[in-house]
């Protein structure tokens, strides 16, 4: 596939924005603040544009706002497809297999470490209940650790 045929990082970003229309995150916003955050979080983060994309596109998979056929046909280069797949969440799956996948796929953990660090924003927690926000807390950071990432964001 040449890039002539490649999807545009802003194509990347107008299909996620599509795929998650209508969804909202835990505390009711819309979706797709959370896929600019982790995007924007990549690029501070000296993310490439393969690794960019994925960000755009990580939890596309796993919330069904495109489907695994879609994506292993799509017009993005091999290494984005391989980090949207390693942060798919699989059923049943635990927090050492995910981790230990993430750790394997070259580039997926700048963009798991951007996702977690959103995730895990404090202003975005604290709109949750206590209950909620404690245990999405403790959470992100055995996640955190179990990547070896250093606390916060």
């Amino acid at each position: 596939m040449t890039d002539a045929v490649r999807l545009t990082l802003p194509q990347i970003e107008a299909l996620a924005r599509a795929a998650h229309e209508g969804q909202t995150d835990k505390a009711g916003r819309p979706y797709a603040e959370h896929l600019r955050a982790v995007a924007n979080g990549v690029r501070r983060r000296g993310g490439d544009p393969d690794q960019i994309a994925a960000a755009w596109l990580h939890d596309a998979v796993e919330d069904d706002a495109v489907s695994g056929d879609w994506l292993a046909g799509a017009p993005l280069t091999p290494r984005t497809k391989a980090i949207v797949l390693a942060l798919t969440k699989r059923a049943g799956e635990t927090p050492e297999a995910y981790a230990a996948r993430v750790l394997a796929v070259p580039g997926a953990l700048l963009v798991k470490e951007a996702d977690l660090a959103h995730n895990a924003d404090p202003g975005r927690l604290a709109v949750l209940g206590e209950a909620t926000r404690e245990r999405l807390t403790r959470k992100y950071a055995r996640m955190r650790g179990l990547l070896g990432l250093a606390d916060g964001g």
